[in-house]
């Protein structure tokens, strides 16, 4: 590395650029450039377009890296086998609870008998979503791919939609820990949703070491944020050197192990 590059990438270290939206740039040793942007999955209509400097970023880009491809119409819930009545899988103020909230949004239980209880706690927080104003075709990581396609720009996946599915099908319990605590911090998980809305409409957050309001037990939170960031963490160590844009889900980005972290 010349004497300027190694000048301008103390700078860029001790001097971040500061974006307007949920991201920060990264050179790791191989010579890999990320612009890790926070996605949400779903998002409001005010977050469409995309700001046109992220959609830049693509045309330098040598590939979108996301999480799982959902561009695509597959389902990802084919072929899961139909589990037990929710009375024999839950006890009763866990039933109890699940028939409070599965009202207040409209919900019939007979509909979600038929779903693994790990399904059951993603209806019920992408139907929070949409309660909330949230739609899958304004979330961000749904634009990038499409901006992504119109430039034949190549797509990356981290894990990919089954490999989070088998994620999902082997939580103990049949996921009873993820629906548990969705039911348990449900307001919480409400006011988190509008926190990162905000943080596109507004402005993100300066400190990626932020106290965020915990939504999932540790032991949860291990699974699916902890081991997940480290495995990202080695996919995006050993990429060709070349620049990505590299969108994950935004509570990656922020708290506790939180993947820029590992990646320095």
């Amino acid at each position: 590395m010349s004497l300027f590059n190694r000048i301008k990438t103390t700078f860029r270290a001790r001097f971040p650029r500061r974006y307007p939206w949920p991201g920060l740039d990264m050179v790791l040793p191989g010579g890999q450039h990320l612009h890790l942007v926070g996605s949400i999955h779903m998002g409001t209509r005010d977050m469409s377009p995309l700001p046109p400097a992220l959609v830049e970023k693509l045309s330098t880009a040598d590939a979108l890296i996301v999480e799982a491809d959902i561009s695509g119409n597959e389902s990802p819930f084919a072929n899961l086998d139909i589990p037990p009545p929710l009375n024999e899988r839950l006890n009763e103020a866990q039933l109890a609870e699940l028939e409070r909230v599965a009202d207040e949004l409209g919900l019939s239980l007979s509909m979600l008998e038929t779903q693994p209880l790990w399904q059951l706690a993603m209806v019920l927080q992408a139907t929070q979503a949409q309660r909330l104003g949230l739609r899958g075709e304004y979330g961000i990581d749904y634009q990038l791919l499409n901006a992504a396609r119109a430039r034949n720009l190549r797509v990356i996946e981290l894990e990919g939609a089954e490999s989070q599915i088998a994620l999902l099908r082997q939580l103990p319990g049949d996921g009873l820990s993820l629906l548990d605590d969705t039911l348990t911090h449900w307001h919480t998980n409400a006011r988190l949703l509008q926190m990162m809305i905000s943080w596109w409409l507004d402005a993100p957050p300066a400190d990626s070491k932020m106290e965020l309001p915990s939504t999932f037990s540790e032991s949860l939170y291990d699974v699916l944020m902890h081991e997940r960031n480290q495995a990202w963490q080695k996919t995006l160590q050993a990429l060709p050197a070349g620049h990505y844009v590299v969108a994950v889900g935004a509570l990656h980005l922020y708290g506790e192990g939180n993947l820029p972290s590992l990646l320095k």
